[in-house]
């Protein structure tokens, strides 16, 4: 019974997250109101999340895995599939994705746990986007396709970034664009 109302708690502190960044932004978007929201005390709160940050990332982990190709990771990944997964996270998780740029950009800086949880992010996109490379170009020496993927990741987030600030930038075409010509096609 206590471990069901631990994850009644914590599914509604998730969505209190996810409504608020919504409604009001990051910056509205407070432990208070988290817990006004979701109807549960502060204690409750930090029984299941040790910040306000970490309730946001799994707001943002849990919006990018639902138009992950295969969260599962079961499979191969396709190239075209991750830029395709990455672009509907950006374009229809906009609000979620302005969070996950902003917390990686300004909450990393002075946080050694979340700047370490963004990167751990960012790696592992890395790798899955350097395996498909590499299925692409079989030829290509691993940390050759390795160093295309980092281009080809870091590139999609200042493109996100970008788009963040002026959402008639095409972000599709130009991702789709760098694709190609990361892996030579």
């Amino acid at each position: 019974m206590r471990y069901r109302r631990g994850i009644e708690a914590r599914e509604r502190i998730l969505n209190a997250t996810r409504s608020l960044i919504a409604d009001v932004g990051l910056e509205g978007t407070t432990i208070k109101a988290i817990c006004s929201r979701a109807e549960v005390l502060p204690g409750s709160f930090y029984n299941l999340f040790d910040s306000k940050e970490q309730a946001i990332l799994t707001v943002v982990r849990e919006a990018i895995d639902a138009v992950d190709p295969d969260p599962g990771h079961t499979g191969p990944d396709e190239l075209t599939d991750l830029i395709d997964a990455y672009l509907r996270f950006v374009t229809e998780q906009e609000d979620l994705a302005r969070v996950y740029i902003a917390i990686a950009v300004s909450g990393g800086r002075n946080r050694t746990e979340l700047k370490n949880r963004v990167l751990r992010h960012h790696e592992k996109r890395v790798e899955r986007f350097a395996a498909a490379v590499s299925r692409l170009r079989p030829e290509m020496e691993a940390d050759e396709a390795r160093q295309r993927a980092e281009t080809l990741v870091t590139s999609l987030n200042g493109m996100t970034l970008h788009y963040v600030l002026d959402t008639d930038f095409d972000l599709a075409v130009h991702a789709r664009s760098l694709a190609a010509e990361t892996v030579g096609a």
